[in-house]
């Protein structure tokens, strides 16, 4: 059986073409939201492929509804405040460390602000059926809103809220987010500039950065999205920097 360690980790690092013509992309995984019982919320995204060269991002949401973006990459039109820095406080770089310290446990780091942050991703005999169900579904299956609507369902049932796979971002990019695997977390402790941000739940409500609602509840997800190409210019200039400066 692959672990979530090896499966994350196989992922290759570089700067690719998107599966769809016309469009930019990422391929990776993350906790795409953890909510605690302080008022925190805390989210990661480890992008080793995409349009723009790998980069990995935490953000963090305080108690006032503060959302701040912190991004491992060389400039911040290639990373997550891309599609969500409109929608935050504070986007700014930061040296991110992440570290599977054994199957189903990961490890982040950041430098400045201080983070720690640890969590252990739980077994569920739902997600073990649904996930190469997923996994195994084809690339235009995201086409077909029925089968996007689906998806939305299925993340519902898993206690995730009230979450819409496809929309517009901060930025005005209309995302498609599309995970092919899913894991609950449920046991984790972080603490930022010494601060403990208690314990994870189950939002009553999805926390949103912008309009975009984030799932209700700790989970990790593997996959992929992608927008449509908004100022074709602007694109392929940001690409031949990318490539320029890993030159």
């Amino acid at each position: 059986m692959v672990t979530l360690a090896a499966r994350t980790g196989s992922i290759p690092q570089r700067r690719g073409e998107a599966p769809w013509p016309d469009h930019e992309y990422v391929r990776g995984w993350g906790v795409f939201a953890m909510p605690f019982d302080s008022g925190h919320v805390l989210a990661l995204r480890v992008f080793p492929e995409g349009s723009f060269g790998p980069y990995r991002s935490v953000w963090h949401r305080d108690p006032a509804g503060r959302w701040s973006i912190f991004y491992d990459a060389t400039r911040a039109e290639i990373a997550c405040p891309r599609y969500f820095g409109p929608a935050c406080t504070t986007v700014a770089p930061a040296g991110i460390s992440v570290t599977w310290t054994g199957p189903r446990t990961l490890h982040v780091e950041v430098e400045e602000p201080s983070l720690t942050w640890t969590m252990t991703a739980r077994r569920s005999g739902m997600l073990g059926l649904l996930n190469p169900l997923m996994a195994a579904m084809p690339l235009a299956s995201w086409r077909v809103p029925s089968l996007v609507r689906l998806r939305e369902k299925v993340a519902g049932l898993l206690g995730l809220g009230d979450l819409a796979l496809y929309g517009p971002m901060p930025s005005g990019h209309v995302g498609l987010l599309m995970p092919e695997r899913m894991y609950l977390v449920d046991d984790a402790e972080a603490v930022v500039d010494g601060t403990d941000l208690g314990s994870p739940v189950r939002a009553p409500d999805n926390p949103k950065i912008g309009e975009v609602a984030l799932p209700a509840r700790g989970v990790i997800a593997v996959g992929q999205g992608m927008w449509p190409v908004i100022d074709p210019d602007e694109f392929e200039r940001t690409r031949r920097n990318t490539i320029a400066e890993d030159a």
